[in-house]
């Protein structure tokens, strides 16, 4: 237990842990209730236009997560971070407003979506690679499990949560909810005591996109790497819509039942997450959680009934969740700290780029050839990527990637046969 919550010894990771904690939650809720105000209110169970907002939501990341990971690199995170999460504010709280009086419209919806992803490509970089001066390196693997155990505490209590809420007061009221939330996560990031951060050491030469991209292409580890976070992000993630369709359409049931399916799948994801802080990220460890993800949502598209089905949601987030947070992990361990912004908006990139190409179509499944179908779509998809990553392995030699605490970062082997490659040398 004392090994699972070794980064809590830390002041300022405490701080840090509450503030994402609340901000998580807030946009568990907040999520739920714009897919519901989508679904219910702004059409009549509309699947394709919650697809298309998100796909909005998530287009700005295409464009600018690789520019906002060099800008990571060179200037401070923590006042990036807090840039970004002022524009947040502003869109919740005229968003709430619009909802409250009644002027919310759907194109408005669209628009929001678009500002939070500009807000967030610059955000999302800064954030992950931020962890690393929150927290010594040897503590590193253990935040980035705590964070992902604070998200999907929030995936747990939130979307249950913004679902009775919805019931009892209306989407309006609880977008607020959202707003006091992100101003609480503001504070936090200020309190933070700068005497006890570690920040890494800036660049030598200005911070490109073109020098990442050629460490990551030197870096067979983190291609393998940011290939499965890909198809998990792409193809993995799309619950927000499924969900919808699933609860609303193939099972006939209200906001509470639909909130209550991310609340089941938190559960799951949760336990994958202080699974991961407390053990060495290893790639056996991924492979393993894409194949109970891809068993699971096979089992969950064929459900007959939404107790079934719900009760399936819990291996799917303990799948979906493990596969990303150990992938994370291993990335973040295994670059040096001049190249931790630009390769982690590489890692942000990949996990949330593809949304907005693939979103569409699963809205689209979900109208055309039924509710099942965008829950069968992901299955599908990750089950091709542990049999791609399987091959892959096993024509390289049994190359292995593992977390070596024993050596100074960057900590990542790469294990040919009987040959090591130690990138430690690769990254001085």
């Amino acid at each position: 237990m004392r090994t699972m919550f070794a980064s809590m010894s830390i002041p300022n990771y405490r701080i840090f842990f509450v503030g994402t904690l609340m901000a998580n939650l807030g946009q568990w809720i907040a999520r739920t209730a714009q897919s519901w105000l989508v679904l219910t209110i702004l059409t009549h169970g509309n699947a394709s236009a919650l697809g298309w907002v998100t796909a909005i939501n998530f287009l700005p990341i295409l464009l600018l997560t690789p520019w906002a990971g060099a800008l990571a690199d060179r200037f401070p995170k923590r006042r990036i971070m807090v840039v970004a999460q002022i524009v947040l504010l502003i869109d919740a709280t005229v968003l709430a407003i619009l909802v409250l009086t009644g002027h919310a419209q759907l194109w408005m919806v669209f628009m929001f979506a678009g500002l939070d992803g500009i807000a967030s490509s610059f955000y999302s970089p800064a954030m992950q690679s931020f962890v690393s001066e929150v927290v010594p390196l040897s503590q590193l693997s253990n935040a980035i499990g705590l964070n992902s155990a604070s998200f999907n505490g929030a995936r747990l209590l939130g979307p249950g949560l913004a679902g009775l809420l919805i019931a009892a007061f209306g989407v309006g009221w609880v977008m607020t909810i959202n707003v006091g939330l992100f101003a609480l996560f503001i504070v936090s990031l200020i309190m933070l005591r700068s005497e006890q951060l570690h920040p890494a050491p800036a660049p030598t030469e200005k911070a490109t996109v073109r020098d990442g991209v050629s460490y990551v292409r030197g870096r067979p580890d983190l291609i393998l790497l940011l290939f499965i976070g890909f198809m998990m992000g792409t193809f993995g993630f799309n619950f927000n819509i499924s969900d919808a369709v699933m609860a609303t359409q193939a099972f006939g049931k209200g906001s509470g039942e639909f909130g209550l399916l991310g609340s089941v799948m938190g559960i799951g994801a949760i336990i994958a997450a202080l699974g991961a802080a407390r053990r060495r990220p290893r790639l056996r460890y991924i492979e393993l959680a894409l194949v109970v993800y891809t068993v699971s949502m096979a089992a969950a598209t064929f459900a007959p009934s939404y107790g079934i089905f719900a009760a399936w949601m819990a291996p799917v987030g303990w799948g979906a969740v493990g596969t990303t947070i150990i992938a994370n992990s291993l990335v973040q361990t295994s670059v040096s700290p001049q190249m931790r912004g630009r390769v982690m908006s590489f890692w942000a990139l990949v996990v949330m780029g593809g949304t907005p190409l693939v979103s569409p179509i699963v809205g689209w499944l979900g109208d055309a050839v039924g509710p099942r179908a965008t829950v069968g779509f992901g299955a599908i998809f990750l089950g091709l990527t542990f049999v791609v990553v399987t091959v892959v392995v096993m024509r390289n030699d049994q190359i292995r990637v593992h977390f070596d605490p024993s050596r100074k970062a960057p900590w990542l082997r790469m294990v040919r046969g009987h040959v090591t490659v130690d990138y430690e040398r690769h990254t001085r």
